[in-house]
């Protein structure tokens, strides 16, 4: 909490002169909107950890229906955290990769506002979903209708976000480059993510469809989809400025294809015995399952095998990789202006901002 009240006041009163809020990164906002959402939403699971503690060590009644409390209560506390927290991982890795895309496209970002707007929404609406995760929980069937509401709602902005990472690709000059492989594999996978999640959101799927794998299959082309992928893109994306050397080629593509086939051969496998019945948190499960569940393992293993590739290419890399020149993708916001790696304080002299970061021709190769 501490770190996000830094982070946002840093951007609020200490951006660069001349970069007003059209100039600011789309980055910035990711990372603006998710200590937003985690601002508001920590204390709230750090208060319900301590009213569960007084409950075991007190004899306090906050939870114990035996003596007046409420399991809802602690449901509700732990949710409104719960949910907002896939967003605050969420969000800033797309909003990474939405930085990238002008990068590898050579063209300006597709609606710049469009994009504000849709990372706002998605931010704001996250916070008024918590209890599509409580429609089975027993409590009074009518509160589930406005929640049912605004988790569809949330796929409006969502849909923006879309629309601006393909409208920058469109037409665009393509550098085939992993971290813009990594553009089109999350679109992929956080279109299935969300359209699996519509059907989630409405309480007669729900039904049917709580507490199975199909549900942890979902949860994870979300938030893995999402935001595993722009988290390993921003590595080899921001590699050369952190450590001055550039992210071995082909052990980022290597890594790249492991991951995204075991990701998807993992969690379709779930999908598949979710829809099929096998329920989430149980350590057996039905023989009917075993060839699904052992589709979902062997994923399981490539995706580690990606996971590992990429660990040894940061070694070799940091190691001997070849020396980056100062701006190796010729993009244009602040931090390739400077030296690699980023020294101390970050600028000798502070630097004046007098166009927008997006304003690209053609691709050198």
């Amino acid at each position: 909490m501490v770190a996000g009240a830094n982070i946002t006041t840093t951007v609020i009163k200490m951006r660069a002169k001349g970069m007003t809020w059209t100039r600011t990164p789309i980055f910035i906002y990711g990372v603006v909107a998710s200590v937003a959402l985690a601002l508001p939403a920590f204390p709230v699971f750090f208060l319900s950890q301590i009213m569960s503690g007084m409950d075991r060590a007190f004899a306090t009644s906050f939870y114990d229906t035996a003596h007046g409390g409420s399991g809802w209560l602690y449901e509700n506390l732990f949710w409104i955290m719960g949910h907002p927290e896939v967003y605050v991982i969420l969000i800033p890795a797309v909003a990474a990769l939405m930085e990238m895309a002008p990068v590898f496209t050579r063209r300006p970002l597709f609606s710049f506002k469009l994009a504000v707007i849709g990372i706002a929404g998605i931010s704001g609406l996250s916070i008024l979903v918590w209890a599509h995760h409580m429609y089975m929980s027993g409590w009074a069937p009518l509160l589930n209708a406005p929640f049912m509401l605004t988790t569809e709602l949330i796929s409006i902005p969502t849909g923006m976000l879309f629309l601006v990472l393909i409208g920058t690709l469109w037409r665009g000059r393509l550098w085939m480059t992993m971290p813009l492989m990594s553009i089109f594999a999350l679109l992929w996978n956080f279109m299935i993510g969300g359209i699996t999640g519509i059907y989630l959101s409405d309480v007669p799927a729900d039904a049917f469809l709580h507490g199975s794998m199909y549900v942890t299959a979902h949860f994870h082309y979300t938030l893995m989809g999402a935001g595993l992928t722009g988290a390993i893109a921003s590595l080899v994306y921001w590699f050369p400025k952190m450590t001055g050397r550039m992210f071995d080629k082909k052990l980022s593509w290597v890594s790249f294809w492991l991951v995204q086939i075991g990701f998807n051969i993992a969690f379709m496998g779930m999908f598949l015995v979710g829809l099929a019945g096998q329920p989430r948190r149980v350590e057996s499960y039905a023989e009917v399952f075993s060839k699904g569940n052992l589709i979902t393992t062997m994923g399981a293993y490539t995706i580690m095998a990606g996971m590992l590739v990429l660990l040894h290419g940061v070694i070799v890399s940091w190691r001997s990789g070849v020396k980056a020149p100062m701006n190796p993708w010729q993009a244009k916001t602040l931090e390739w202006t400077v030296p690699n790696p980023i020294p101390l304080e970050n600028f000798d002299v502070l630097p004046v901002v007098t166009s927008d970061p997006y304003g690209y021709g053609k691709a050198k190769s």
